[in-house]
């Protein structure tokens, strides 16, 4: 197939594009590389997906309204995977119009893109954070997700609402996916396990938030791929038993699903750390300071609707994740452990 990957510089796009080449898809990847992080971080991943002749690059930003018409017109995708998106809890408090116009706008021009070319299946990513005050655990899409706690996931929430408006509208196969705590090679610079690895190569301490007791559904990038390209291949389809007199959030009359993905095993903070050190061969001095602002204390995903409809299941323990990615920031930094 041919297939429109947004955000295909960024760490899931390029293992997701990555993935989808290897299986002999066409892959158009979109990217405006900016500079939230490394942008040099970005280019490497780029330059391994251009090696491939069924890749293709455009550096567009998912705002721009015309650019994106009109790559949609010239290129006529059967689907599209739209993984571009204004990243962070946190930084979201600094500069919340950088989520609105990536992230509503952004998702909003895909939409449009789609409904006007007769795209197939739209799939896009949603995050654990929509959970946001919500305690009970495992988190399940057939739950409430109306009291985030930052604007991060307050976009990404109004993106799952305008996805369900263009299902039901035009009939447009929409399936959102909520991601769990991604970690793996070629990761964000942002997240916890670079940021942990980075400072204890570098004799520096490590903070670590809500004083260490966090629980993550931390969730390796093949599994998270896995899931993508398998939610891919099963579009979207009306639920007939959907009822409005008691509505299910995760499905809809209209063709339109949403899943979690996530390792479904909780891992304590201090054990992910603990894994770290051992992989790294020291010990990391850790400053324990508060929950911070927008973040949530714990994250444990249900994916059984995922495993019913794809066969999804996690096969990555975080033993084994963790010391993947080390292995590449190791060679890839050349780090002499």
């Amino acid at each position: 197939m041919k297939i429109l990957v947004t955000g295909a510089a960024g760490f899931i796009g390029y293992h997701t594009a990555a993935a989808l080449l290897e299986r002999g898809d066409d892959v158009v990847g979109l990217d405006n590389l900016n500079d939230y992080y490394d942008v040099t971080l970005k280019k490497a991943r780029l330059e391994i997906l251009e090696q491939c002749d069924s890749f293709q690059f455009r550096l567009m930003d998912l705002a721009d309204r015309a650019a994106i018409a009109e790559l949609f017109d010239s290129e006529n995708f059967e689907r599209v995977v739209h993984l571009g998106a204004q990243a962070g809890v946190r930084y979201s408090i600094e500069n919340p119009f950088a989520y609105v116009d990536s992230n509503v706008l952004g998702t909003l021009t895909i939409l449009e893109g789609c409904r006007h070319n007769d795209v197939k299946h739209l799939v896009y990513a949603s995050t654990s954070s929509v959970y946001g005050a919500n305690t009970k655990m495992p988190f399940s899409v057939h739950q409430n997700v109306d009291h985030p706690l930052s604007l991060y996931a307050a976009t990404k929430k109004s993106d799952e609402l305008m996805a369900h408006t263009y299902a039901s509208l035009y009939e447009l196969p929409v399936t959102g996916l909520r991601f769990f705590t991604v970690y793996g090679p070629f990761g964000r610079p942002d997240m916890a396990l670079f940021i942990f690895t980075k400072k204890i190569l570098e004799g520096e301490p490590i903070d670590v938030f809500n004083f260490g007791n966090h629980r993550r559904d931390f969730t390796y990038i093949d599994d998270i791929v896995g899931g993508i390209v398998s939610a891919l291949d099963h579009v979207a389809q009306p639920n007939e038993d959907w009822s409005g007199e008691s509505p299910d959030p995760g499905t809809s009359l209209a063709p339109y699903r949403l899943y979690n993905i996530g390792n479904q095993r909780p891992v304590d903070l201090m054990l992910y750390i603990e894994l770290l050190e051992e992989c790294l061969g020291r010990k990391a001095e850790k400053n324990l300071l508060p929950l911070q602002l927008g973040d949530v204390p714990d994250t444990w995903a249900d994916v059984e609707g995922l495993v019913a409809d794809v066969g999804y299941r996690p096969a990555t323990p975080v033993e084994e994740g963790i010391k993947h990615f080390v292995d590449w920031y190791v060679e890839y930094y050349g780090v002499k452990l």
